[in-house]
């Protein structure tokens, strides 16, 4: 944006506006209050660069929104300086986030008003739909967001035949993002013939590959300005303690109690979590990430510029180039992942020629990221402390006698009661109430520890003389220390240094509280504490054994001393139980078990094999096993016992057997088991012999 004018000059003073400038452009910046041009808006809308691709680096906050309007101006616009019916569109505008594309089309429709301009924007979160029907109507300049557009033009809604300019907003911004492909596309979509304007804050190597693949001989634009400091912004690196970062924030934003002031963070947990605790310090205080809904981003942002919302905690990708017109104070509560996105967050504030004050919080281990960072981005920051509640308190007061309300006259309406409270209360009464409201209207500030310094340790000293109060419930009702603490402090209005020990029983719980403030807490509390009955101790209680407050383990009474047992105490060795066996017969491990049809045909009945062709003993499924134990006499003398019978099993004795095969063969043909024969026609089967014995 360019620089406004004084407002304290005469309505018809006349200003000194640009005469290069188209005359319908010149009116609009002159209603806007515009007297000069930037730097980077002098070096676009140059005669000599009327025709040619533009690379342009420059630093945030110069007016680069005005000033590539400037320069598509010739290309767009008719000798007359209007612009022709809306049809196809004539310029092509492309932004990395949703808000900076809306802010780009205020931008041009503002400018571009008077040549009677038709704006269209494509940008996601918005009804495709109505973009589509827009396009169809015609518009001059469509401004967009790289996905949405490519959307539009493969769907064949965007005809881009008449296109004559396309522009690039936070070019590199949009490729850090991933929009290269989109890109790429959209510049391969576009005719060969156009100007390809791109516009940056920084111009890395990526920026310089997509100017040489999609640009013909571009200019590159780079301003003076770019190359010192930006004068209208003071840099602060603050040394904080690593446990202080998010109270110095507090503090920061209290020291200067700017109109809008916006808090990047690198997270949208971070995010999260700073709303909610700034939302409870009482700070209006509203949320910008990308896991917001269109809908939610817009209120955010409106209730920035109506003044509902003084604090925007946010993201880098969602605060990319958003314009607050009164955001005085940047906070970086985390350093930025590059040098580029410290220029690009410190660019929020000290636009239009307006200061503001970019503050980074650094704790003490990431100082030597910080100052790498300052230095590739060419910054100068003056190291300071955050400020301490005391100078928080100091500038309060300095507000307070700087506002303007102590030179209005009273009026009459206000007489009255100025004289009634004149009349009741003194002076100092009055100050003293009027000092109270104001601080009761502003968050208390935190108490800072010195940067890098180690936490201090608890005093270990002896707690001194103190009183005990009994609370009706113990570990029956779930009591805890942790629990009982904070409602002990709440109702007696003390603070944890003035509780000692906290005694819990099964029925009933017991505290210490220190002797100075006990009649504090006893007035303060009453009889009950939380639903349960409170009552003072004329002395300690009697533990019965509890551990002492110096936090040592108990030590355990010892109960009286077993004897040693004596050699007859010992229980006796149970002799192993006999088994029932005859006289005579040694035990022994009996061997693993044969397999079934072994066992079968082992104790079958020996008979005749005619067919057989040779001994049973031959045959290979019924061969004995290698390691078949041998039967000793006496083993082979005893009766075996016999097993009980399964209910229903029939008798292996009352099978049939076929003449020439061993019991419990499978039937089949002779010499070759497993196989079965075919039998005569009427009768039974060759060799069946009623099939294997049935499991026992």
């Amino acid at each position: 944006m360019g620089r406004r004018a004084d407002p304290r000059a005469p309505p018809n003073c006349q200003t000194d506006v640009m005469t290069s400038v188209i005359q319908t452009l010149s009116d609009a910046l002159q209603e806007r209050g515009y007297e000069t041009l930037t730097p980077v808006q002098e070096a676009v809308s140059a005669a000599s660069l009327v025709s040619s691709d533009l690379l342009v680096s420059a630093q945030t906050g110069s007016g680069k929104t005005v000033g590539f309007g400037l320069a598509i101006a010739p290309t767009i616009l008719q000798e007359d300086g209007r612009l022709p019916t809306a049809g196809m569109p004539l310029a092509l505008a492309i932004a990395p986030t949703r808000e900076l594309a809306m802010q780009v089309k205020r931008e041009l429709n503002w400018l571009y008003a008077k040549a009677g301009v038709v704006m269209a924007s494509c940008v996601g979160g918005m009804d495709m739909r109505d973009e589509r029907r827009a396009l169809d109507r015609g518009a001059h300049i469509v401004v967009a967001t790289p996905g949405r557009l490519r959307d539009h033009i493969m769907r064949g809604s965007l005809k881009m035949e008449a296109l004559r300019a396309v522009i690039l907003d936070e070019a590199d911004e949009m490729l850090d993002l991933g929009f290269r492909e989109d890109l790429e596309f959209i510049l391969g979509e576009a005719p060969e013939d156009r100007r390809t304007l791109m516009f940056s804050a920084t111009v890395p190597k990526a920026i310089a590959t997509l100017a040489k693949t999609y640009q013909k001989d571009a200019v590159r634009v780079q301003t003076v300005a770019e190359q010192t400091q930006h004068s209208d912004i003071e840099y602060l690196a603050m040394n904080v303690a690593l446990r202080d970062a998010e109270n110095a924030i507090i503090n920061v934003l209290r020291f200067y109690e700017a109109p809008n002031a916006l808090v990047f963070c690198n997270t949208r947990a971070m995010v999260n979590r700073l709303t909610t605790r700034f939302s409870n310090r009482g700070f209006s205080v509203v949320a910008l990430s990308g896991e917001l809904t269109q809908n939610e981003r817009t209120h955010a942002l409106q209730a920035m510029r109506d003044g509902r919302a003084r604090v925007c905690i946010a993201t880098d990708v969602a605060a990319r180039g958003i314009d607050l017109p009164n955001l005085e104070l940047v906070i970086h509560a985390e350093l930025p992942t590059s040098f580029e996105t410290l220029l690009h967050r410190s660019g929020r504030t000290g636009r239009a020629g307006r200061k503001g004050v970019s503050a980074l919080i650094v704790p003490a281990k990431t100082r030597r990221k910080a100052e790498r960072l300052m230095k590739m981005a060419k910054i100068n920051a003056k190291w300071v402390d955050a400020p301490s509640a005391e100078e928080v308190r100091r500038r309060d007061g300095e507000r307070l006698l700087e506002d303007p309300v102590w030179e209005a006259p009273v009026s009459e309406d206000e007489t009255a009661f100025v004289h009634q409270l004149t009349d009741r209360f003194t002076t100092d009464q009055i100050a003293a109430a009027y000092l109270r409201l104001f601080n009761a209207r502003q968050s208390a500030p935190e108490e800072l520890s010195a940067p890098g310094a180690a936490p201090e340790p608890r005093p270990s000293e002896s707690f001194g003389p103190s009183v005990w109060f009994s609370v009706s419930g113990g570990r029956d009702s779930n009591a805890e220390p942790r629990r009982l603490l904070p409602m002990i402090c709440k109702a007696g209005g003390i603070t944890r240094d003035e509780i000692g020990a906290i005694r819990i029983r099964q029925t009933e719980s017991f505290v210490e509280i220190k002797a100075s403030a006990a009649d504090q807490f006893a007035a303060s509390a009453g009889t009950r504490l939380e639903g349960a009955e409170l009552s003072r101790l004329d002395g300690t209680p009697d533990f019965g054994g509890a551990p002492a407050r110096s936090g040592k383990k108990p030590e355990r009474k010892s109960a009286k001393p077993h004897a040693p047992r004596a050699e007859t105490d010992k229980m006796p060795n149970r002799p192993k139980p006999e088994r029932n066996r005859p006289d005579g017969v040694v035990a022994e491990m009996k061997p693993r078990q044969k397999p079934r049809k072994d066992r079968a045909a082992a104790t079958a009945k020996p008979a005749a094999a005619p067919h057989d062709k040779k001994p049973q003993s031959q045959n290979k499924k019924t061969a004995k096993p290698r390691h078949a134990p041998q039967k000793t006499e006496a083993a082979v003398a005893a009766p075996a016992k016999p097993k009980p019978k399964r209910p229903g099993a029939s008798d292996p004795s009352k099978r049939f057997e076929r003449p020439g095969s061993a019991s419990g063969q499978r039937p089949g043909k002779p010499g070759k088991p497993g196989k079965r024969s075919v039998g005569r026609a009427g009768g039974k089967p060759r060799g069946f012999d009623g099939g294997p014995p049935r499991r026992k």
